[in-house]
């Protein structure tokens, strides 16, 4: 079976700053992996190069069996033209720390917009579908508010929504609670439960190790731009193997 997502000896540079050092893993379709470490480590550097938000100096990324970002001949890489990319892209939601709304735009229309213009949606059945993701997410009283009428966590959620409403094959979540007062994590987590539940390829940077013990597949810890450790979550947070890992689970745990 092809991975939905398969990195193989990934690198990212930022000029002299080395960020990824050779980075490899693989996720299934239906899995959700974690990625958990220090700040700086290259989880969300690593995150943004799966959708080619940013590109890799090295290496190769898949999803579901495609090159990111690139076309392959004779052996050679060649980056795609940014609209191709663009198209690659429209498969991946992202929902980053923040949340990233328009303010101008009700919760709803900031879920139908980009099915409406980029994918020539019907405005009726993006609107239909906008209704089922905000009664998903439990916002289907929200749909009339803007941004600025809702909580950090309804933001977030309807953030979730937006991404879902593009009909991805994978999700990549970037911190997603990390910008949350602690009493409104619970609602966005359970969101994303529900979404792993369903089946949905995840990607999680995240702090809640909680989260990653209950819904993870795969848990990997990352620091200095390489992967220290990665396996089952409830036998990795028992019982790491490595100092490095101990060390900064001490800390959270």
């Amino acid at each position: 079976m092809t991975p939905m997502v398969k990195a193989d000896r990934v690198c990212k540079n930022f000029g002299a700053l080395k960020v990824l050092k050779g980075v490899s893993l693989e996720i299934d379709a239906g899995q959700v992996l974690c990625l958990v470490g220090p700040s700086g480590s290259g989880k969300s550097t690593f995150l943004r190069c799966i959708n080619h938000l940013e590109q890799v100096n090295a290496g190769r990324l898949y999803v579901d069996g495609e090159i990111v970002g690139y076309s392959e001949r004779g052996g050679k890489l060649y980056e795609l033209h940014p609209r191709a990319a663009a198209k690659q892209r429209r498969d991946i939601g992202m929902v980053f720390q923040h949340f990233n709304l328009f303010p101008h735009r009700t919760a709803l229309e900031n879920i139908i917009e980009a099915p409406i213009q980029v994918k020539r949606l019907n405005k009726k059945k993006a609107l239909e579908r906008g209704r089922d993701l905000l009664e998903q997410v439990g916002l289907s009283e929200k749909a009339d508010a803007y941004p600025a009428q809702l909580s950090g966590g309804q933001q977030q959620r309807v953030a979730i929504a937006r991404a879902l409403a593009m009909d991805p094959k994978l999700m990549l979540f970037d911190e997603p609670t990390s910008a949350l007062d602690p009493e409104l994590v619970g609602e966005v987590l359970t969101v994303m439960k529900d979404l792993a539940a369903g089946g949905m390829t995840m990607v999680v940077v995240t702090h809640e190790m909680g989260f990653a013990r209950e819904v993870a597949d795969q848990l990997v810890f990352m620091d200095a731009g390489v992967v220290v450790e990665s396996g089952n979550p409830r036998e990795l947070l028992a019982n790491p193997q490595h100092d490095r890992t101990k060390l900064f689970l001490s800390k959270l745990l």
